[in-house]
């Protein structure tokens, strides 16, 4: 690999394993950054972790989607249920009602 393409990037070689870390500035509302601050110190986290998590949590959600068939993504996003919704419940509730 040629690092000269990667200027801000550094690599390290811990018990064979090649991990490389790249420096990353961002622009986030100053609000933003101190309540991610003490959510972080409060989770025994730094913010960087907090921040490649999410990032990687987006990456692997579009590899997921990107796995269904058109008609299935053209579905997502179309229902829009409440924030405490538990299907599981729901799903036992119907087989409880259709066996009783």
């Amino acid at each position: 690999m040629h690092l000269e393409k990667f200027p801000n990037t550094r690599i390290f070689d811990f018990q064979n394993i090649r991990v490389m870390l790249t420096k990353l500035t961002l622009t986030i509302d100053q609000e933003v950054v101190e309540n991610a601050k003490i959510y972080a110190k409060k989770n025994g986290r730094s913010l960087s972790s907090l921040i490649e998590g999410y990032l990687k949590a987006l990456s692997q959600q579009e590899e997921e989607v990107s796995h269904l068939s058109p008609r299935v993504k053209s579905l997502l996003g179309s229902v829009k249920v409440p924030a405490d919704f538990n299907y599981k419940n729901i799903l036992s509730d119907s087989i409880n009602s259709k066996h009783c």
